[in-house]
């Protein structure tokens, strides 16, 4: 443990060490995710915070503490036949960390894979939270089942909000069952326009679509679950439908197509390559001209709407897409770099408002990772 870290093992403590705090504070679950600006100031380690509190398949709820590992709660509800249906992303091999991804990794930074498409982002599936504010107090908003939810807000603000609103301690989530049977089309579509368009013709089929992707020298990726029967017959329907544009084949075996849908989620072709790491969201039929513009290689996800881009060391694509539409967000790149360039694009100046006065309620002397997205 690095100098100058306060390891927390429960809420009071927690509390307590950001009641006593005399100055900024890094906020560190299981360490896997250094995205954003460089924060100083003492880490606060919040792993201790583990454990599910309560887990009841019938409702569909989970609930645990913030620092439990997220395999944990994934391996609790495999038992059940259930899973997280955002299908949150490991990010380790992208951005070379290591550490244990955990619950409230997951939520501070609303970490959501390719089945947010057909399931909606992580903040969707939360019920409640509690988190301590900069003030060291304890707030809980929310519910354990959907039927009690109150201030559904606060609870979705939280989710994206990486620690700077609050340090959460326990997280409430719905779950739903793990599918029966799973199958990929593989589409023989090259280049983001033809990409984009076999990809906006599955989703705009009545087959419920649950991935569309784009990976170069693989092609577009459409995925159906459910029922193997379902299954069988949406994934005939939509070879017919793309087929007669696209050669296809069809993946059927369940460890390959969760080895290949990993590979969207953890951005696996950039792991361990030179260079920066940015994720753009964007409107899908913008794709191929923001693709043509950034000039470098290229993944899609969300049927378009998500570009991961593996640009040159230092280089802020955001100039060249002033006009385009959609944001810019830098998710990997030296902690020199980060420092020099942005890495969560601006707000417009409403929302900067907004922002400010949230911060100004939640973290008045603005020692929570203070600058991380600024």
């Amino acid at each position: 443990m690095e100098a100058g870290t306060v390891r927390i093992s429960t809420e009071d403590e927690l509390a307590q060490a950001v009641r006593d705090a005399a100055g900024p504070l890094r906020i560190r679950g299981g360490g896997t995710r250094d995205v954003g600006r460089p924060v100083p100031g003492a880490v606060l380690d919040v792993s201790g915070l583990s454990g599910i509190t309560l887990y009841e398949p019938g409702a569909l709820t989970i609930v645990a503490g913030a620092g439990t590992p997220l395999a944990e709660v994934e391996a609790a509800l495999a038992s059940e036949g259930q899973r997280l249906a955002f299908e949150p992303a490991d990010w380790r091999a992208l951005l070379g960390s290591e550490g244990t991804p955990t619950l409230g990794g997951m939520v501070a930074a609303n970490i959501s894979g390719p089945r947010r498409v057909q399931a909606g982002a992580c903040r969707d599936a939360l019920l409640g939270v509690r988190f301590v504010d900069g003030t060291g107090t304890v707030l809980k908003n929310g519910g354990r089942v959907m039927k009690n939810v109150t201030g559904y807000d606060l609870v979705k603000l939280m989710a994206g909000s990486w620690g700077t609103l609050g340090v959460l301690t326990e997280i409430g989530l719905k779950v739903l069952p793990a599918p029966e049977s799973v199958a990929t089309l593989i589409l023989a579509a090259e280049g983001a326009t033809a990409a984009v368009a076999a990809l906006s013709a599955a989703l705009g089929s009545p087959h419920d679509v649950t991935g569309a992707a784009f990976l170069p020298g693989e092609g577009a990726l459409v995925r159906v679950e459910g029922f193997a029967a379902s299954v069988q017959y949406r994934a005939g329907k939509l070879e017919g439908l793309l087929a007669p544009r696209w050669p296809v084949r069809i993946e059927t075996d369940s460890d390959r197509n969760a080895a290949l849908w990993q590979r969207v989620a953890g951005v696996a072709p950039f792991a361990g390559r030179a260079g920066d790491v940015w994720r753009l969201s964007v409107r899908p039929s913008d794709t191929p001209a923001v693709v043509a513009l950034l000039a470098g290689e290229y993944i899609l996800d969300w049927g378009g709407g998500l570009i991961w881009a593996l640009l040159p060391e230092g280089e802020d694509p955001r100039p060249r897409l002033t006009g385009t539409g959609g944001h810019a967000t830098l998710i990997r790149a030296s902690a020199a770099t980060r420092a020099a360039v942005s890495p969560f694009p601006p707000e417009a100046p409403p929302l900067a408002a907004i922002s400010a006065g949230l911060r100004a309620r939640f973290d008045p002397r603005g020692i929570l990772n203070p600058g991380l997205m600024g």
